[in-house]
């Protein structure tokens, strides 16, 4: 295996992306030639080594001027060039109709497909006629990468059996950073401004907490179509001047390493980076116990973090009182989220993944 194409929406800052550009990193630092496949550039990115070529898959505006099934075709075609002219051994594509389009575009080109669901697939494939086509179709993949148990239940047999569970490669950083002074009181979370990470539950948790901890304050890391919405609602709650926003930031392991409690309150998840990287760091975390299963895959509740029901903000806010009031536990939990970090050492599992890609490219 000499030349890996690995395709993506964009490589605006989310877990899929971020685990995209670690990996790509990765296998060019260990001499791969890789191509990086996006189908437009974002505004807000992770940086990529110069040294990687990034290629767009996204026609010209001029050639796509028809319908939807002539734009549908011309994106197809678009696409399909990229791999006859590149030539991978392998490719890897993540989320959703990349997957399908991967498999359907390299159809019958010397070179082998491997996909991988990066979260709940029913939100990946929503609707009963997607998840139709993508249970058909994925039996046409080389491999397949999922991220937990309960992702793998979604397929047909014929699909499970070809299908891995493969853990995230994680951004070293995240190892050198761990804090182990006092810590600064306050709640951090880190992701997208979107319905799917419910920082409004989050808002609503510590508006029940806020006076009884009154010098404790809450920073929520990110951007997205929510933050109207949400500076709306700390606005009523009275509390602009104890929750803050700043925007996505590139230093996150640096801004986060000193909090007293690290949460995410998603409705759904597949192995979430951010809670995998806060326990890395020693932070006590607090995770709603959402489908796919990632967050209680790495958590054992009330051992190295705390699990809620997904929508709770009363269960949140009992959960943040338990950390908040009892600094032992606290400390205990801590240290044992940092042993996470012994099992995801980021060698040990970027190695996994060449490993498998090194199989499916020799099938």
């Amino acid at each position: 295996m000499k030349r890996i194409a690995l395709f993506i929406s964009s490589l605006q800052k989310g877990g899929s992306e971020r685990v995209m550009v670690n990996l790509a990193e990765y296998l060019h630092k260990n001499h791969y030639d890789v191509i990086l496949v996006t189908q437009y550039k974002k505004e807000v990115e992770y940086d990529l080594s110069p040294e990687i070529r990034r290629v767009y898959s996204e026609p010209e505006e001029h050639e796509l001027q028809g319908g939807r099934i002539h734009n549908f075709l011309a994106r197809f075609m678009k696409l399909r060039s990229i791999w006859k002219a590149y030539k991978p051994d392998v490719i890897l594509s993540f989320l959703g109709k990349n997957n399908l389009m991967a498999i359907a575009t390299a159809a019958f080109l010397p070179c082998n497909v491997a996909v991988s669901v990066r979260g709940e697939p029913t939100m990946e494939y929503e609707g009963k006629f997607m998840q139709a086509i993508a249970k058909l179709t994925f039996r046409f993949a080389d491999g397949i990468v999922l991220q937990t148990k309960q992702a793998r239940e979604f397929f047909p047999k014929g699909v499970r059996k070809k299908a891995v569970i493969l853990p995230n490669p994680m951004n070293p950083i995240f190892l050198e950073k761990r804090y182990t002074g006092e810590r600064e009181d306050v709640i951090v979370a880190a992701g997208r401004l979107d319905e799917n990470k419910n920082h409004a539950m989050l808002i609503h948790a510590f508006a029940k907490i806020a006076e009884e901890y009154p010098t404790t304050n809450l920073v929520i890391y990110g951007e997205g179509e929510n933050r109207e919405k949400l500076e709306t609602l700390i606005a009523e709650k009275g509390l602009t001047e104890r929750i803050s926003m700043p925007g996505s930031v590139t230093d996150i392991a640096d801004r986060i390493c000193k909090a007293r409690i690290f949460t995410l309150t998603s409705n759904t998840e597949g192995m979430p980076n951010s809670v995998m990287e806060a326990m890395a760091l020693g932070i006590p975390v607090v995770s709603t116990d959402c489908p796919c299963g990632g967050p209680a895959t790495l958590i054992e509740d009330g051992v190295n973090g705390l699990l809620v029901p997904v929508g709770d903000a009363f269960a949140l806010s009992d959960a943040f009182r338990k950390i908040l009031s009892d600094a032992e536990f606290a400390k205990k939990i801590g240290e044992n989220a940092h042993d996470i970090a012994k099992k995801m050492k980021p060698e040990e599992v970027n190695r996994k993944w060449e490993e498998y890609l090194g199989k499916i490219a020799k099938k």
